[in-house]
């Protein structure tokens, strides 16, 4: 019963400062909701059980008053206090780091902009500097979309044509996950993300790896990859791969999972998503293509799983 109390996908573990705030108006919550569930059941089995004779008209009257009425205003009016302040403290602006996210059917597109006006591209990974407050700007290209990372902070809407905005501030390194809150599609469930909070020391430095050009092996697969089409889709940086419409592939294989967070990251995963995508994501806009000669597609695969 208490399975999703703990975990890398908890409202309940907060691991970041907006985490927290929610975890503890739910509990404040959870407690007023006991108190009124204790009364209401107290009463009513001391009306149906203790008390055979019916109340004079004014001790019910004041009865109804009291418990019916003023207890829980009281109860309400004390949550909504608490609740609203916490909302400036929230919604305060970040530290400088901002994170353009765009939800897509069925993933993620994410766009980090540096305070130095640096920008680059990934996908379904989002990486976090520990104690420093992150923006995001939200937005979807198809259909709403909720952008949830349950252990750093609350959700929020990504809707096409919209942009909003949420503040997170994470407390704690380690590795956590997010996912789409929001039915999107047929693939809604197979659309998560990877979150990873690190040491600023140790964000920085992926930064400069992670904006850089991909370093790959220099096999056949890179030739394949553009030969087959791929590159119309996918961006390569340092190729000639310089595709829009799908996920920016550049530093794919230092990604822990694959796919919106379906599959862990090998070449073996990924030569069974290219032939097998719409199997393992269904309505996905990539087609399958399991027509590559296999040596091709695991030759594409292994080339990808390279990309650091």
């Amino acid at each position: 019963m208490l399975a999703a109390c703990d975990g890398p996908q908890s409202a309940l573990a907060p691991a970041g400062h907006e985490a927290e705030a929610v975890s503890q108006l739910f509990w404040w919550m959870a407690g007023a909701s006991l108190v009124l569930w204790v009364l209401v059941v107290g009463l009513s089995f001391y009306a149906s059980r203790r008390r055979e004779r019916p109340w004079p008209a004014r001790r019910a009257a004041r009865l109804i008053l009291v418990c019916g009425a003023l207890l829980p205003t009281l109860l309400l009016a004390a949550l909504l206090v608490f609740g609203l302040r916490l909302m400036p403290e929230l919604r305060a602006p970040g530290d400088g780091l901002r994170v353009e996210v765009e939800g897509q059917q069925f993933w993620w597109r994410v766009r980090y902009v540096l305070p130095d006006g640096r920008r680059f591209e990934t996908a379904n990974e989002v990486r976090l500097p520990v104690g420093q407050r992150t923006e995001f700007l939200l937005t979807a290209q198809d259909v709403i979309h909720s952008f949830w990372i349950p252990s750093l902070g609350g959700k929020m809407d990504a809707i096409p044509g919209t942009t909003n905005r949420l503040v997170l501030e994470p407390t704690q390194t380690g590795r956590f996950r997010g996912a789409c809150a929001e039915f999107c599609g047929a693939s809604h469930a197979l659309m998560a993300m990877s979150v990873e909070v690190m040491e600023p020391e140790a964000f920085t430095a992926w930064v400069e790896r992670e904006s850089g050009a991909a370093t790959a092996s220099t096999d056949g697969g890179a030739a394949l990859f553009l030969a087959r089409g791929c590159g119309a889709c996918h961006t390569v940086r340092g190729t000639a791969a310089a595709g829009r419409v799908g996920p920016d592939l550049t530093h794919l294989g230092a990604r822990p999972t694959i796919a919106a967070g379906i599959l862990p990251n090998s070449p073996e995963n990924i030569d069974r998503f290219i032939r097998e995508t719409q199997a393992i994501k269904p309505a996905a806009r990539m087609p399958s293509f399991g027509m590559l000669p296999p040596a091709e597609s695991a030759a594409i695969a292994t080339w990808l799983g390279s990309l650091r």
